[in-house]
């Protein structure tokens, strides 16, 4: 990661916790450039099993926390400056259990779009890409136990034309290109890295 790294501690569906943020990076580095919003919670559940706090929690850290986050660097960023927003497939494909967590991906390939509209005449581009199944340890917190997760891993594997699992380093590898200047030309695109799955 480099010598000068920053940590900062801060709650991601908390907007005073994203001014904190904010102010952190603008006394330790004073300016920005890329901002990669990857914080996000996958909660899935049958529709009637949802609650008012469930709901409002997904919410609050996926699309909440991300948009008040902008708006807390905007007076930081440089120009030019890259957002690349971390979406997801299941705003696509209707996956059951889904609900909540596909609404609040779809929303910010909403925001990803209106955000470029916005910020373009800033030297700000706004981008986003779309995971399918990646290898991470978030399966292990759905709460499943090993048999079923295993189970649901097959099940999603064959799914896949690529016939696996992506893995973090080519997610990674795609949000570098759409934060470098190899893409300064990319604006309000959404970038679908799923073998497949979404389109085929």
């Amino acid at each position: 990661m480099g010598d000068e790294v920053l940590a900062i501690r801060a709650d991601a569906g908390d907007a005073a916790g994203q001014q904190a943020v904010a102010e952190a990076i603008r006394q330790g580095f004073g300016g920005l450039d890329i901002l990669f919003a990857n914080a996000g919670v996958a909660d899935f559940r049958p529709v009637e099993l949802w609650d008012e706090a469930g709901f409002d929690r997904s919410v609050a850290i996926n699309l909440k926390g991300p948009f008040f986050l902008v708006q807390a660097l905007l007076p930081i960023f440089a120009d030019p400056a890259s957002i690349v927003l971390n979406t997801s497939i299941n705003a696509r494909i209707g996956m059951p259990n889904s609900s909540v967590y596909a609404a609040t991906k779809a929303d910010l390939i909403s925001l990803a779009r209106t955000l470029s509209g916005e910020l373009i005449q800033r030297g700000i581009r706004v981008n986003a890409v779309s995971p399918g199944p990646v290898s991470t340890p978030i399966y292990g917190k759905l709460g499943l136990s090993e048999d079923d997760l295993k189970a649901m891993t097959a099940t999603i594997q064959g799914q896949i034309p690529a016939g696996r699992f992506g893995n973090p380093s080519e997610i990674a590898k795609a949000v570098v290109f759409l934060a470098s200047d190899e893409s300064a030309y990319t604006v309000s695109s959404e970038l679908v890295i799923d073998g497949g799955m979404s389109n085929l």
